[in-house]
C-alpha cells in the first residue's frame, strides 16, 4: 500500500462479522481482545507506540495484529454498519493556535448520503450523483447524538442542515431530528444551516458543544473542527457500528517522508486509543492515558517535531508512558 490510502486504526468488533474482522472475546484472564490494524507510511510506527503506553497503563487488551484493507472508506463503513462517526475536537493546553478554549464534538451520518456511490452517465459530458437520506439512517444518527449528548454531560446538540434548498433530503434529516429532540428535554437543541455553522464556528467555536449532520457535511465540517485545535494529528476519531462494531483510527494521512524516521506524532491515534477505553468501559486507563498525553504536551520538555519540539516519536512515548507508571 502506497500513498495516503490508509490510515493505522485500533478495532473493538463484537459479533459474527465477515472475514478480515474479529470476534472480541474476554480472555481467562480478564483481557479484551482488540485488533490493531497499523497500515502503511508511520502507521506502524504509531501503532507501536500506543501498545507502549497502553501497556504502561495496564489496559487489559489483547491485541491481535491484522492486515485489514477492506473497512476502509465508505464501502467499509457500509458493510460494517459504521454508522456513526465521532469526532471530539478538545483545545489542548500547550498546544497554541488561535482558539484556546474549543470543546465540541461533531457527529456524522456515516453510511449514506453524498457517499452512497449511486452516480450515473445522463448524457456525454452530463454525470449525476444521487443523495440518499432515509428516515432510519437519520433517526439513528439522530438519536445516537443525543444519547452520546446525555451520557457525555453535554449539554446541547445542533442539527446542521441545508433545508432551505434540499428541502425533501434535508428536510427529512431535519424532521428526523426534531422528532427525537422531543424524547431529550434534558438536552437543549437547535437547527442551523452548514454555511451558518462554518461561519460562527470561526468567529466563536465556544457556542457549539454536540453538532450531527449528515454525511458529506460531516466530512467537511469535522475537518474544519480539527484545525481550530492544531489540526489532524492531535484530533481522535471513532467509527459506531451496531451490534458492537466500533473502529477507531488517527484520520491524518501516512506521512511515507517520514516513515521509520522515528518523528512520527502517535497523539491522534492514542486519543483515538483512549475513545475505545470509554467505549469499552475501560474509564480509569483511558482517564489515565489521557491526562499523561495532555500533561506532556502541556509540559512542553519532551514533544515532536510537529507539536513545537525536537523529540522523536520513541522519546515522546516514553515520556507519556513514565508519567503514567509515576501515578501509580
Amino acid at each position: 500500500m502506497a500513498g495516503n490510502a490508509w490510515r493505522s486504526s485500533l478495532s473493538r468488533i463484537v459479533g459474527a462479522m465477515k472475514a478480515q474482522a474479529l470476534h472480541s472475546r474476554p480472555s481467562a484472564r480478564g483481557m479484551q481482545t482488540v485488533t490493531l490494524i497499523p497500515g502503511d507510511g508511520i502507521g506502524p510506527e504509531i501503532s507501536g507506540a500506543v501498545v507502549k503506553i497502553f501497556e504502561a497503563a495496564q489496559a487489559p487488551i489483547q491485541w491481535e495484529e491484522r492486515n485489514v484493507t477492506a473497512i476502509k472508506g465508505p464501502g467499509g463503513r457500509k458493510t460494517f454498519d459504521l454508522y456513526a462517526n465521532v469526532r471530539p475536537c478538545v483545545s489542548i493546553e500547550g498546544y497554541k493556535t488561535p482558539y484556546t478554549n474549543v470543546d465540541l464534538v461533531t457527529i456524522r451520518e456515516n453510511t449514506e448520503g453524498e457517499y452512497s456511490g449511486i452516480e450515473h452517465v445522463i448524457v456525454d459530458g452530463v454525470v449525476q450523483s444521487i443523495k440518499l437520506i432515509t428516515e432510519e439512517a437519520s433517526r439513528r444518527i439522530a438519536e445516537y447524538a443525543f444519547e452520546y449528548a446525555r451520557n457525555n454531560q453535554r449539554t446541547s446538540v445542533t442539527a446542521v442542515h441545508k433545508a432551505n434548498i434540499m428541502r425533501m433530503s434535508d428536510g427529512l434529516f431535519l424532521k428526523q431530528c426534531r422528532e427525537v429532540a422531543e424524547n431529550f428535554k434534558d438536552v437543549k437543541f437547535t437547527e442551523m444551516y452548514l454555511d451558518t455553522v462554518c461561519l460562527n464556528m470561526v468567529q466563536d467555536p465556544t457556542q457549539f458543544d454536540v453538532l450531527v449532520m449528515p454525511n458529506l457535511y460531516g466530512d467537511i465540517l469535522s475537518d474544519l473542527c480539527a484545525g481550530l485545535i492544531g489540526g489532524l494529528g492531535v484530533t481522535p476519531s471513532g467509527n459506531i457500528g451496531a451490534n458492537g462494531v466500533a473502529i477507531f483510527e488517527s484520520v491524518h494521512g501516512t506521512a511515507p517522508d517520514i516513515a521509520g524516521l522515528d518523528l512520527a506524532n502517535p497523539t491522534a491515534l492514542l486519543l483515538s486509543g483512549v475513545m475505545m477505553l470509554r467505549h469499552m468501559g475501560l474509564h480509569s486507563h483511558g482517564k489515565k492515558i489521557e491526562a499523561a498525553c495532555f500533561d506532556t504536551i502541556r509540559e512542553k520538555k519532551v514533544l515532536t517535531k510537529d507539536l513545537g519540539g525536537n523529540s522523536k516519536c520513541s522519546e515522546f512515548t516514553a515520556e507519556i508512558c513514565r508519567r503514567i507508571q509515576d501515578m501509580d
